[in-house]
């Protein structure tokens, strides 16, 4: 992963010039997200890499995805279906413990943390819908049959239950729109902050 890639980087080779940092797409999945050198040692990105496998078909290639999707499912502690519906660009930077429903769907370029769930409740079998470029939070739970709007923001540990609007935050138990100026803004920037410490910590090892 190159610096211009990694969330908030801002350097630049001119001197004085500052770069803005570049917002991944809602819409576009970036697929150099999920990419890596063969023998990294990147268990997130190999889990991943075996579900890609599996979705490019083939009867023998399936047979050895699905052998690869065992072993890396076993290294990470992860739960994710080999038939996820999950678009391109999803990164994963810590997968253990990492729980996704068969039924969810995962928008492009989303960037999902630790011990995160993404499930049902309430007796129902409808799963969550992630928008693209959704920001989940180290043990955050989404439930049940709602839809997490693009570039919207869940914090750490947050329980959400009810439908979260295209670019808003939300924090808490359950989880609720973070009010008010200041407060936005300090959750924005802690939320972002982990993104770009994970984002640098792979662009590190590979």
């Amino acid at each position: 992963m190159s610096r211009s890639q990694v969330p908030g980087a801002e350097a630049s080779g001119a001197i004085g010039l500052v770069v803005a940092p570049v917002q991944p797409s809602s819409t576009a999945p970036d697929w150099s997200r999920e990419a890596k050198p063969f023998w990294a040692w990147d268990p997130g990105r190999s889990l991943l890499a075996s579900i890609r496998a599996y979705e490019r078909g083939g009867a023998i290639g399936r047979r050895i995805a699905v052998l690869r999707h065992r072993f890396w499912s076993v290294v990470t502690g992860a739960d994710i279906p080999l038939r996820s519906r999950i678009a391109g660009g999803l990164l994963i930077p810590h997968p253990n413990g990492i729980v996704i429903h068969p039924g969810a769907v995962i928008g492009p370029n989303c960037l999902i943390f630790q011990q995160v769930t993404l499930g049902t409740a309430g007796g129902t079998r409808v799963a969550p819908v992630l928008g693209g470029h959704v920001d989940v939070g180290a043990g955050a739970k989404v439930l049940g049959a709602i839809r997490v709007g693009a570039n919207a923001r869940i914090g750490a540990n947050a329980v959400v239950l009810s439908d979260v609007a295209e670019g808003s935050t939300v924090v808490g138990i359950p989880a609720r729109p973070v009010q008010g100026r200041s407060s936005g803004k300090a959750e924005t920037a802690g939320v972002r902050a982990s993104a770009t410490q994970s984002a640098r910590a792979q662009a590190t090892r590979t």
